[in-house]
């Protein structure tokens, strides 16, 4: 998509900071009227991110989101599992979306390959360089975080999330927030591996329902399990009952969009 990709020597090479990320320089508060010379420009940047994510991803069909640790090793069970419900997500019929970095990213993309699907990545500029991993078939690089999670729901009929930390985390309260408010409608939320999630859910049910900060119906928008076949079986069941009728001119109509 145009994006710059320059390898870790060339970049010790060259005169420039890559400390500091594109989001860390945006949220940035200048004391000097300097910002008038790079905000206005910075903000057609961020204007092509989302360009770019739109018309690579557009032709996606169907798809499911996979969120989970980057730290997950390949000899780990939680990979395995992330590898074998991306590829049933395949064989069902979904491309597969990620972060596209390593770990359950990498697990998930590499299932999805194997099981002859659409590999999607969406990359994120950090300041330790994360490169795509080897099993992305598409691949979109973004600097701007609120860009790239954009991509995750736009194109997704559904999120898959696995173990994972802040990052996750985030992901998986966003995906919340939108549902609860109406943004985005039919959306499936599947938290595997029960053991994981219990203390969040006990925390959920125990403080946060008592206090009135949140109802019981939003958390009966989420579906926990440690079978992959479940976890797909509970996808697919949203997208066949928020699919419309079979002559529907439109069927993309009712899936799932901010």
């Amino acid at each position: 998509m145009g994006r710059l990709r320059v390898t870790p020597s060339a970049s010790a090479r060259m005169r420039h900071d890559d400390r500091a990320t594109e989001d860390e320089k945006l949220l940035e508060r200048r004391v000097s009227p300097a910002f008038l010379d790079t905000d206005p420009w910075r903000a057609l940047r961020i204007l092509s991110e989302f360009v770019d994510g739109f018309d690579a991803m557009a032709t996606v069909g169907p798809a499911v989101t996979v969120f989970g640790s980057a730290r997950t090793q390949p000899d780990s069970p939680m990979y395995e599992l992330a590898r074998t419900i991306g590829r049933k997500l395949a064989e069902a019929g979904y491309a597969v979306i990620t972060g596209g970095g390593p770990g359950t990213m990498e697990a998930a993309n590499r299932g999805c390959r194997e099981g002859g699907g659409l590999s999607v990545g969406c990359n994120i500029e950090l300041p330790h360089e994360q490169s795509l991993n080897r099993y992305v078939d598409l691949g979109v690089e973004f600097r701007y975080f609120f860009a790239r999670k954009t991509m995750f729901v736009k194109y997704a009929d559904g999120f898959v999330i696995l173990p994972g930390g802040f990052g996750t985390m985030d992901e998986l309260f966003e995906a919340l927030t939108l549902i609860q408010t109406g943004k985005v409608r039919h959306f499936p939320v599947v938290l595997v591996g029960s053991a994981y999630w219990s203390g969040l859910l006990d925390w959920i049910r125990g403080t946060l329902i008592p206090n009135g900060s949140v109802s019981p119906q939003d958390v009966a928008l989420l579906h926990v399990t440690d079978d992959p076949d479940e976890a797909v079986d509970f996808v697919r069941t949203y997208a066949v009952d928020s699919s419309g009728p079979a002559d529907d001119p439109d069927p993309g109509a009712s899936r799932s969009r901010p």
